[in-house]
């Protein structure tokens, strides 16, 4: 392909698209005036498993279209189905491997000035859809999720009373029992702490390029879970 008609993008792998494309990141030359479809219809080319995949499209850490047009050094995430402080800080975010620690978030949250403070734990149960679960592993593309969750974090100070939230999201193996998620949320009424725990925690199963894959009791079983993102208009 002629350099001076082309683009070189740089495609991030996560999760099945990663399993699918045997690689963490590929390069991809396509033609000037290339949009996303047609950066799907190449992957396609490559790995014809991705045809059977559903998957969402993140252009420089944004969700986009298909109609969206790329350019040179673009860098392009497949989203598959999905299942980002200072202790001063009124909002922060961690992915971390290590297990998670609510109190420990609930000291950074909660303040003389605050009348509730709410915590959410999202835990490994045992089965799902029928299936006896071992264990869940989680996986992220970490610099947009980092970006969606402060997204978030506006939003739910823009629509709810609340003064501090914190919000911890666990990588790799958690075996059943154990915390994957911890939301927490400090507002001076239990309300607002309630209500916006609630949405935070909603929106990120929505919007947050996290993946969990399920290890299944019934022999080596695997699989991934979860839904495309829904990002609020």
């Amino acid at each position: 392909m002629d350099a001076v008609r082309s683009i070189r993008i740089t495609v991030r792998c996560f999760a099945a698209v990663r399993e699918a494309l045997g690689a963490d990141a590929v390069a991809v030359e396509l033609s000037v005036g290339a949009t996303v479809a047609d950066l799907h219809a190449e992957l396609v080319r490559r790995a014809p498993a991705l045809q059977r995949l559903p998957v969402a499209f993140a252009v420089n850490r944004a969700y986009a279209g298909p109609a969206t047009v790329l350019r040179d050094g673009d860098e392009v995430a497949p989203i598959p189905p999905i299942s980002g402080g200072s202790p001063a800080a009124r909002a922060a975010f961690v992915l971390q491997r290590e297990p998670l620690d609510p109190r420990a978030l609930e000291a950074e949250c909660r303040t003389d000035h605050d009348g509730a403070v709410v915590t959410f734990a999202g835990t490994t149960r045992d089965h799902n859809d029928g299936s006896a679960v071992v264990s869940l592993s989680y996986e992220a593309y970490p610099e947009m999720a980092e970006q969606v969750l402060h997204k978030l974090f506006d939003a739910a100070f823009a629509r709810f009373a609340i003064t501090r939230a914190r919000v911890a999201h666990r990588l790799g193996l958690v075996p059943v029992g154990e915390a994957s998620i911890v939301v927490v949320v400090a507002a001076a009424h239990r309300g607002a702490a309630f209500d916006a725990c609630r949405w935070l925690m909603d929106r990120i199963k929505a919007e947050a390029p996290i993946w969990k894959r399920e290890q299944l009791r019934d022999g080596d079983a695997v699989r991934w879970v979860g839904e495309l993102p829904r990002p609020e208009p």
